[in-house]
């Protein structure tokens, strides 16, 4: 009688069950359809905003999020969970997690911050502490960039707003920075005419604002040039080797010495 009596229970608490998990599992599909419906129209009226797509997608992302939640809440309620105590364990499991983990909730936050703020967006031309590279991804917890090397660097947000971040893009040019060496007794007017004269010719390289050529420093054997024209950002890798082969090839043409050691005599630079 007693196996008998516990089966019943069971049973009946089984038959019981089974509406509100249904109802439950009812609601979750409805719910989660409806969702992605509503997600699909918010999408649409966003693409038609004047909104920066970084932000388009942190509130899609958002508004996603919370409405699944909602569901999901909805759903335990039918069942028969005490919503409130719910909601109250999740705070504080939350709560829990958030101090596990404050570099990513740092990371979030400075997530926020760059897409509302926008110090620089996807496509633009950064240099993030010691990191240059161009902006290919702003995601909440990193921002990726791609390097004139073509390499990807990952970048934690919070290093990003806690750091010196200078955006290339903004004005629209760098300034590229080139080295050249120069004997002490060659004639420093006619090497800056020849580089003058070759960044000129040289399409890539913007009039304004316009290069910059001057003696950086006097080292034991030879003199530092430093040849400084702006271009775009685009442009990086490219100018920098056409514009060293230009100005040796012009160097050649002239019959201007380039230092280096050879020994103690000064060698000829060839074509």
């Amino acid at each position: 009688m007693d196996w008998e009596h516990t089966l019943n229970s069971y049973t009946d608490g089984l038959l019981n069950f089974a509406p509100r998990l249904a109802g439950a599992i009812v609601v979750l599909i409805v719910g989660l359809w409806i969702v992605k419906k509503l997600l699909t129209i918010m999408d649409r009226l966003l693409e038609k905003s004047a909104l920066d797509e970084e932000i388009r997608s942190f509130l899609s992302s958002l508004a996603s999020l919370a409405m699944k939640f909602i569901i999901i809440l909805i759903a335990a309620g039918i069942i028969g969970f005490e919503v409130s105590a719910l909601i109250g364990v999740l705070a504080g499991v939350v709560f829990a997690i958030g101090l596990a983990l404050q570099g990513f909730l740092g990371n979030f936050a400075s997530g926020i911050t760059i897409v509302f703020f926008k110090p620089y967006k996807i496509g633009d031309w950064v240099q993030i502490a010691d990191f240059f590279g161009r902006v290919e991804n702003i995601q909440i917890f990193n921002t990726t960039l791609v390097t004139p090397g073509d390499k990807t660097l990952i970048i934690p947000n919070g290093k990003v707003t806690e750091d010196i971040i200078t955006n290339f893009s903004t004005r629209g040019h760098i300034r590229l920075e080139l080295m050249v060496t120069m004997p002490y007794e060659e004639s420093f007017p006619k090497v800056q005419q020849t580089i003058m004269e070759t960044l000129q010719a040289y399409p890539k390289i913007l009039k304004d604002p316009s290069p910059i050529i001057g003696i950086e420093s006097f080292d034991s054997h030879n003199i530092i040039v430093s040849v400084r024209p702006y271009i775009h950002p685009d442009n990086y890798w490219e100018v920098t080797f056409d514009l060293n082969r230009m100005i040796k090839e012009a160097f050649y043409k002239k019959g201007i010495k380039v230092a280096y050691s050879e020994g103690v005599e000064l060698g000829i630079i060839g074509e």
